[in-house]
């Protein structure tokens, strides 16, 4: 279903369920004057009843039983008027959690189907370049350096397919509880320096700069943790001018390991900073959105540095761009 599509079905949805609500209020204050206009009419009706046993009583009992029929009635009616308070604060209640699992799920939906778009895509461009290339020396004798290249370029489209491909299992896993990877001892040092260079291969013409302090060791998952700083680095350069440079730095400070990615983009906006955790969520919207991605990378992040009992978080670099902050206790 197309965003302007799922925009006009959220639209009638809130139309109609702010209808209903306010029908269910009409409802409530009506049933509350209803029963304060019984109750009233039942008061006059008892005094008229009184009035015609007036001769019948003496002052001091007349007076009695008035006094009794006002303290009903006003019983009555403090009744009907807690009662209705009651029934108001539960419906505002319910109204506003239903209101919000509405909308929720309704972003939700129009979040998936757009990963759904995006994720087609991201996979059809490496399988397509790969095929041409394959296609291109199968009918064309083309001089080694020609071969040489178009080899290269499917190799790197398929490491491309297979870091989309791990990212997406991976993060279906882990979401259901169900990766039975193992942490063992880590020469952490060692495996950021690895991704380092495999990161500068994949993108020749990025500047990645790195101050990476030697022999951490650290209890963890390799594959996962090369899932995270691999995200960390393609994000940082996805969103970040070709000709300006990625910084990585690892140290160790106490117990604590902590590991640094920052770029010089534009950088996240803090009413976003927490939602681009979240699964699918891309900063901006589909309509001027104009960087490749899933809207899982930084999910996946978050959910392997929890994996590994760590912290990540975002901040501004200076003078702009992002900085991305892992800190694990060791």
């Amino acid at each position: 279903m197309p965003a302007d599509a799922l925009k006009m079905k959220l639209r009638r949805t809130t139309i109609l369920y702010w209808s209903l609500l306010l029908y269910v209020l009409a409802a409530l204050l009506w049933w509350l004057i209803s029963l304060e206009k019984q109750n009233q009419r039942i008061r006059a009706e008892q005094l008229q009843l009184l009035e015609l046993q007036a001769p019948q009583l003496n002052a001091l009992e007349k007076n009695k039983r008035v006094a009794a029929i006002e303290s009903l009635a006003s019983r009555n009616s403090t009744k009907y008027v807690s009662e209705g308070i009651t029934f108001l604060i539960v419906i505002l209640i319910g109204a506003v959690g239903v209101y919000r699992a509405v909308r929720r799920q309704l972003r939700a939906q129009q979040q998936q189907q757009q990963f759904m778009m995006a994720v087609t895509h991201e996979l059809k461009t490496p399988i397509a370049v790969t095929r041409l290339n394959l296609e291109t020396m199968q009918r064309y004798k083309l001089e080694p350096e020609k071969q040489e290249k178009l080899i290269r370029i499917a190799l790197d489209e398929t490491s491309r397919l297979n870091f989309l491909t791990n990212n997406i299992l991976v993060s279906s896993q882990l979401e259901n509880k169900g990766f039975a990877g193992e942490k063992e001892e880590l020469d952490f040092s060692l495996l950021v320096t690895d991704c380092i260079k495999d990161m500068g291969n994949r993108f020749p013409g990025r500047a990645i700069e790195s101050v990476i302090e030697p022999e951490i060791d650290l209890q963890g998952d390799a594959l996962l943790l090369q899932i995270l700083l691999n995200n960390l680095l393609e994000n940082a350069i996805k969103y970040s001018p070709n000709q300006s440079t990625i910084t990585v730095q690892l140290k160790k400070a106490g117990s604590h390991v902590l590991l640094e990615v920052a770029d010089q983009g534009e950088g996240v906006p803090d009413t976003e900073k927490k939602k681009i955790f979240e699964r699918f969520y891309r900063v901006g919207n589909e309509a001027t959105r104009t960087t490749k991605g899933t809207g899982l990378g930084l999910y996946l992040c978050e959910r392997i540095a929890k994996h590994h009992q760590a912290t990540l978080s975002v901040s501004d670099n200076s003078p702009k761009g992002s900085v991305f902050h892992v800190n694990f206790a060791v």
